[in-house]
Formats: C-alpha cells, structure tokens, sequence
C-alpha cells in the first residue's frame, strides 16, 4: 500500500513513528534485563487478593528469580532450546517469574487456560507436546487424566499466594485446604516452583553460570509462544508467536499509546487474565517496558473482588472486556468510589457497545479507547489514540500495520466497502503450529484474513460489523449480531444481552435475543416493541429468552456459540 493509502496516520501524535523498523532489542530475554536494570528498585508486579491482602515483587526480584528458574529448566530438567514449557495459572506473582525464566532458558510458552478441563488440557498437551508443565495447585489434580497416553517429564507446582508474606501465604493455604477445600492432594511426582528456584539458584552459583548463555542464539524470528485460539472455528490451534512479533507489538502498542504514558509512574489493573494475549502482551509486556507497576488480580469473578485493588491503589490505567466494563457500571461500590486517578482504559476481546462506553465515561470521567486484534496478531492491530475516540470504532491501525478489506474471491475492495478485515505487519504469527494448511486457509501473500467483517471511514477509523461466522441471513438480509446487541445495551432494563441466530422454517434463520435483567416486568413483547423503534423489521428479534447469565469465557466474553449449540440441540429434539 501507498502512503496515500494509510490515511488513520494524520491522527498519530506529533513524535509518534509510523514505521517501527526493528525491535529494539534482539529477543524477550534481553528485553526482559535490559527493563529490570533500568527499574530495579521499583515496584513491579503485586498480587491483590480479595480481602487486600498482598505480596509485591520488584523489577529486580522479578529479574533474578526468572534467571534462578531458567537455570533449573536447563540444568535440573534437562530441558533445551525450542522444547515447550506448558504455563496453568492465574494471575499472580509466579506468572511473570515462570513466562520469563521460559524466554531465559531459550525455550518455548505455552499458555494454558487453568480453568480447563482434563480433556482439554489434554488436546492442547497431545498437540504442544510440552517437556514441563508449571501449574497451580488448585488444578493439579487434574494432571494424571490431562497426560494419560502422553506424559510431560517435569511437573511444577505453584499457589495462588506464591512469594507473599509468610502471614498472608500461610492463612491461604489453610482456607484452602481446610475451608474451601479447593486444593487436593497431589499424587504424583511433581517439584514446588519455590524448590526450583533454590535449585536453580545453587546451580548458577556453584557453576558460575551466565544466563545469557541460553538464549545468545535466539533471534527474532525464533518462537516464544504458542497461543492457543479460543477454538470458536474449529479445533483450537497454536498460533506460533515469535521474539520479534511480541517485541514489536509491545512497540506498537506503545507507541500509539505512550504519549499519555509516564515512565515509572503509571499503576495498572490487570483484571484479564495473563494467559489471554490482550493481557500478556499489552498488560505484562508493555507496561513492563514502561516501569509500571502491574497491580493482578487472581480471579476477578465476583466483581467485589477489584474493590481492595481500586481502594488501595492510585489506578491509572486498566484494561477488559465489555462486560467488565458493564459489570464495574452496576456496582454499588464502584458507583460511590469511582477511581479518582485514572487516565483512561483499555476495551478489547469483544465489541465495546456505545451505551457501555458512555456510562463509564459519566461515572469515571474518562474514556475506554477500543483496541482490535487477535491471537495471530500478538495481538494489537488497531487502537483508538487517547482523546480522539470514536463512537462504533476499533480505532486506527498501530504503527508499522496495514488494515484493508478483501471479498470473498480475496480480491482488496475500495474505501468504505463492507468485507472481510485483512491485516499485515510484524506482529502477524509466524503460523500455526504443525498445522500449514491451516496457515495457508487464512493468509493471502503477506494478508492475515481475520474472519471480522467490517470497513474503514474515509479518514481511517475501522469499523467492525460482525464476526463473519456469527453473520444472521433472515430471508436472505445479513443481521448482524453486534448491531442488534448495542441497541438491546441501551435499554435501561437489560444488564447484559446476546443474539445469534436460529433455524426458521419460514425465513431460513430468525434472531434470538437472551436477555439478562432485574425487571421482573420485562418480557418479550416490550424488547420486541423497543426494538422496532430502532431497527429494521428483519432485525428485530422473533424469539427472546430471558435468563439470570450468559455463558462466558474465561476473559468475559459472552460465547454466542454455546448458546447457538444449545438452540440447535433443542431445535433437534423437537
């Protein structure tokens, strides 16, 4: 593309590059010293539990326990460059210890949704085929069925409370194994984390071992991660993310972002989970590279448990999903205590509805600038810039990215046309894991087809209008779900609302609205007539269910596909 074509970057600040041409440091490793060093006194990461109690690692900590565990990776497990160490946990102290002493030990990530079942945490294991697994322990009775048929070497075990004071770590420990019983015992061979870095630590002392050793090979186009997609298309896959890709992105992101930024000063809220990529990457990534202090929150479900997080620290920035956002909106607590210090957040994952944005910014005085990416994209493609948000955007692309639209003959449309979103840069995957023809399905040349159906304002702003695979055809007009979800947001009486489509004898496919409200009075004839004040007749939803919550992801996001395979299985039955 010309420059002629990339109109979104007469909104970049002054001093913001619109071309990043390398990463400024060779691999994640020398990224992850080169910050330490820089902020070795300051604070880093500190683990907030629901009561308030804490425990707090430092730029310099956090360096030197990553070094302790590399070192037990290559010297006690065995392990080399290129083998995969599987990663289950929650937000916590040990996240960053344990992601970071993976890039040390020059080996690979792979993050695991702690929440999984055994049988998905066995597929995504048959197919990583991971040489250690370092998971929590409230989950780790869940291994021996997880591994059967393929067993991983060295199992590592952590706690939620891991590296807090001894008082605070002791009173967990016991509520959850004497109260909630939620840790079981643990009946296999397995090593505490705390025990590997003692390990680790005896080793590079008695043998005078330099870390840098491990990863003085590793380059940019070397993977790093390998992230799992959500699986919401087919069988989930690996997506294959490189040194360069994530150094690049954490560049990209901040680039855009960091004019409103302070060095050293900025206290962020990482509510998402660090397994998820939006969080990894921008939250732990970026922010690290910026001396932020990373305030994580191990399980934000109920929302009361951010209440101490917000109460105790000066926030400045955070980032979630809509129904975060929705959910902080209806909180008595938030709504009395709104946070005086913060500067703006971060919406991502899902789409950001107009209703939800506008309440955030009446009750925090500021604004949630929407960003747009996905797994194969590291993941940032687009950001809204700070104090130039639009109403219905994924904002413009980030340096060094190109956006455009292609239909379906994959032939690039013109400006303003409805079609697919394809996007190019260096935060693109380096592929699929094991899976090439998989690669090739979403790639054109050097284009990564998202599978989002959207177009671009004339001046650059990009629009979603759905997902392509969630697309409603009601007698042969494309509904899509996000349009119709915004308007059902902005009734007064609906908490939270979801749209799919359903089999219909008469029209092909018919919508379907759940709906989540505290107004017993509330039924389906009032959504169906508030609806026709703002919609097309087509759009207005045929059936509407009334339920007290909607399936979510982990990170939030409401699973329209759960839903549609419940419709289908009752539409079956009858």
């Amino acid at each position: 593309m010309k420059n002629t074509d990339r109109p979104w970057r007469s909104f970049y600040a002054p001093g913001v590059r619109a071309e990043i041409d390398t990463p400024a440091y060779r691999n994640l490793p020398d990224f992850i010293h080169s910050v330490a060093e820089t902020f070795k006194d300051s604070k880093a990461f500190t683990c907030c539990l629901p009561n308030g109690m804490n425990g707090t690692a430092t730029y310099g900590q956090i360096d030197e326990m990553s070094d302790a565990f590399a070192v037990y990776l290559r010297e006690v497990a065995g392990l080399s460059v290129g083998d995969r160490v599987a990663v289950q946990m929650p937000n916590c102290l040990s996240f960053p210890v344990v992601a970071f002493g993976v890039f040390k030990a020059g080996c690979i990530l792979v993050n695991v949704n702690p929440l999984y079942t055994a049988e998905e945490m066995a597929k995504q294991f048959e197919d990583a085929e991971p040489h250690a697994l370092v998971i929590v322990d409230m989950f780790a009775d869940k291994i021996p069925a997880a591994t059967q048929g393929h067993p991983i070497p060295n199992v590592i075990v952590t706690r939620v409370a891991e590296f807090l004071p001894s008082m605070p770590r002791g009173i967990v420990g016991l509520v959850q194994k004497y109260w909630d019983k939620s840790v079981k015992p643990i009946e296999l061979a397995h090593i505490r984390l705390p025990d590997t870095l003692a390990a680790g630590r005896t080793h590079k002392a008695r043998n005078n071992i330099e870390v840098r050793s491990y990863h003085q090979g590793v380059a940019t186009d070397d993977v790093a991660v390998l992230q799992y997609t959500g699986g919401t298309t087919g069988v989930a896959k690996g997506a294959m993310l490189t040194h360069g890709n994530l150094l690049f992105n954490t560049e990209q992101a901040m680039e855009l972002l960091g004019s409103d930024l302070e060095k050293g000063k900025e206290v962020i809220l990482t509510a998402l989970p660090l397994y998820h990529i939006f969080a990894f990457t921008v939250n732990m990534m970026a922010f690290f590279k910026l001396g932020a202090h990373n305030i994580l929150i191990p399980n934000p479900r109920p929302l009361s448990n951010l209440k101490r997080a917000f109460e105790n620290y000066k926030i400045t920035w955070m980032s979630g999903v809509n129904t975060l956002f929705n959910g902080l909106c209806n909180e008595i607590w938030f709504l009395d205590s709104p946070p005086k210090h913060m500067k703006f957040a971060g919406a991502g994952g899902m789409a950001l509805q107009s209703s939800v944005a506008e309440r955030w910014r009446e009750i925090t005085g500021t604004e949630v600038l929407q960003g747009y990416g996905l797994t194969e994209t590291s993941p940032v493609l687009t950001f809204e810039p700070p104090g130039k948000a639009r109403e219905g955007t994924i904002g413009i692309p980030v340096p060094s990215t190109d956006v455009a639209c292609f239909d379906d003959a994959g032939k690039q449309l013109a400006l303003g046309e409805t079609g697919e979103i394809a996007a190019r840069g260096p935060q693109i995957m380096k592929g699929y894991w094991k899976k090439t023809d998989e690669t090739a399905n979403v790639m054109i040349d050097d284009w990564f087809l998202t599978g989002d159906i959207g177009f671009m304002d004339p001046d650059g702003y990009f629009r979603i209008v759905d997902r392509k695979k969630d697309m409603v055809v009601v007698s042969g007009f494309n509904v899509y779900p996000n349009e119709i979800e915004d308007v059902l947001a902005a009734h007064p009486a609906v908490i939270e609302a979801a749209v799919i489509g359903v089999p219909d004898g008469a029209t092909g496919e018919a919508v379907k609205a759940y709906i989540v409200t505290a107004d017993t009075a509330l039924n389906q004839a009032a959504i169906r007539a508030y609806c026709k004040e703002h919609l097309t007749g087509y759009k207005v939803p045929k059936r509407v269910e009334f339920r007290d919550e909607l399936p979510k992801s982990n990170v939030g996001k409401i699973l329209r596909k759960d839903l549609r395979a419940e419709a289908l299985a009752q539409t079956a039955a009858e």
